[in-house]
């Protein structure tokens, strides 16, 4: 193996497990704030049951904020990777729809809604969930100006971005207000549904 071979082989496995290490700590804290509540569960406590120290914890996150932001953060990046296979002469609000019902089904109900109700105990980390939906918006619209690049579709492009997230909002919202009691998928669907109907 050469020599660019083989760092560019230890380089993907430090990756690799940089990733599996900040999903174990995430794992951890999921589970303890769960078992203890949010605000009983320390640092300390999460670095030393996912078997780190608690300067190695500050290598992956930053605070305990920082760990439930992170279970919603690359919803954003989801939508625009999957953007890439879906056909051009779609409709882009309809892609998207596509798109989320498809990775909504791949989450377990009762951990969204455990997920929901953590950040909802803390209004900091409310606050930044807020503010982390007009950063999904900037990246689905990034993607949807790459898949239609035609300059005559930007502002258009740019309203769908923000309906679209919208609708993740709304359906998000209230299926974590009836606790799951039908799939995420339907309240997603209804979601785009009456945006697709009101247009």
């Amino acid at each position: 193996m050469a020599g660019g071979d083989r760092a560019t082989a230890a380089g993907g496995l430090r990756e690799r497990k940089r990733r599996e290490t900040a999903q174990r700590i995430a794992d951890v804290a999921l589970r303890l704030f769960l078992a203890d509540g949010y605000e009983a569960t320390t640092l300390d406590a999460i670095a030393e049951e996912a078997g780190i120290s608690r300067r190695t914890f500050f290598y992956y996150y930053k605070s305990k904020d920082d760990i439930l932001i992170s279970m919603q953060s690359g919803m954003g990046e989801a939508i625009a990777a999957g953007l890439s296979d879906e056909p051009e002469a779609k409709r882009p609000i309809q892609a998207i729809r596509d798109i989320v019902l498809r990775l909504s089904a791949g989450y377990p109900a009762d951990e969204m809604i455990a997920i929901d109700r953590l950040m909802r105990s803390s209004e900091a980390v409310m606050a930044r969930k807020q503010a982390s939906y007009v950063e999904h918006e900037r990246t689905v619209f990034a993607a949807l100006r790459e898949k239609w690049p035609d300059p005559d579709r930007e502002a258009s492009l740019r309203v769908v971005a923000m309906l679209a997230i919208g609708c993740v909002r709304l359906g998000l919202e209230a299926f974590n207000r009836d606790e799951g009691s039908r799939p995420v998928g339907d309240y997603l669907r209804e979601a785009f549904d009456a945006v697709d109907h009101g247009l």
